[in-house]
């Protein structure tokens, strides 16, 4: 048998092996769907049994996510400075580093990932609209987002831009843009550089355990519920005292009398105002 021959067998051989490799790991993944899906309907039906309802299209997951680390970085703090200011000086205030350029403005930033710029002006204007500017501005600044929204007012926009982390949504992490005209004024909100998973944190749990956890603090009287709109997993920040922090997974839950954060963690119910 020729050499050319043995190869074309062995490819064969090895396109075979890897085709059946993919067809386990799509039914083992359609078979997670299922099982998912059946407890999600099974917590709806508990749920309506005790005057909640609930639309399992409403349930956004992210999938299997943990807590994790953040901490300080000074680079990054340099290149949203640049990306708005472009060359600046720094200077340290302790807590505060206080970036200034003569011709573009002053950007401030704490120790907790939060930070305001005021921009001078002529410094950014927004020819190509408010929207596609922000956009180009977040690029520049490598921050991640996952949803970005605009409002206008006579003579006045605001855009915001909700942070996210590798596809998960930060709940209490937003950066709003606001123009005056078309000259971009000022920015402030929070970003966050997340560093490494927390080894003794906690994973998301899964939407029925969610759901069921949401039963429970209407039982308990934590809060008043008779429906919910949506249920959302996402991160919430929580910062310690010298700019450290955590991202914790939480559950978003929309319902007719306000909207709650659940950590995961905890247990915890409270209200929340998005953004």
């Amino acid at each position: 048998m020729s050499i050319s021959r043995i190869k074309t067998i062995v490819i064969a051989a090895l396109v075979l092996i890897n085709g059946i490799f993919l067809s386990v790991i799509i039914i083992d993944a359609v078979a997670d769907i299922r099982s998912e899906r059946a407890a999600i309907e099974d917590a709806a039906a508990i749920l309506l049994s005790n005057g909640i309802t609930i639309n399992p299209d409403n349930i956004s997951s992210s999938g299997s996510f943990g807590t994790m680390r953040t901490e300080r970085v000074h680079e990054v703090e340099e290149t949203i400075a640049a990306a708005v200011l472009g060359e600046s000086e720094m200077t340290d205030l302790g807590v505060i580093f206080r970036y200034e350029s003569l011709e573009s403005g002053v950007a401030e930033f704490n120790s907790s990932g939060g930070f305001e710029m005021q921009l001078n002006e002529n410094a950014i204007i927004n020819t190509a609209g408010a929207l596609k500017t922000v956009e180009k501005l977040l690029d520049d600044m490598k921050i991640e987002i996952s949803s970005i929204t605009q409002y206008s007012t006579t003579g006045y926009e605001t855009v915001t831009a909700i942070v996210s982390y590798r596809g998960v949504e930060i709940f209490n992490c937003a950066i709003e843009f606001e123009f005056s005209g078309e000259q971009l004024k000022t920015i402030s909100g929070r970003y966050v550089t997340v560093t490494r998973p927390l080894t003794d944190g906690v994973a998301i749990t899964t939407p029925a355990t969610a759901m069921l956890a949401v039963l429970g603090a209407v039982k308990n009287e934590v809060i008043e519920v008779t429906r919910i709109d949506s249920l959302e997993s996402g991160y919430f920040f929580r910062t310690g005292p010298f700019g450290e922090g955590v991202l914790d997974p939480v559950w978003l839950v929309e319902t007719d009398t306000g909207i709650y954060i659940m950590d995961v963690a905890t247990g915890e119910i409270e209200a929340h105002v998005r953004g």
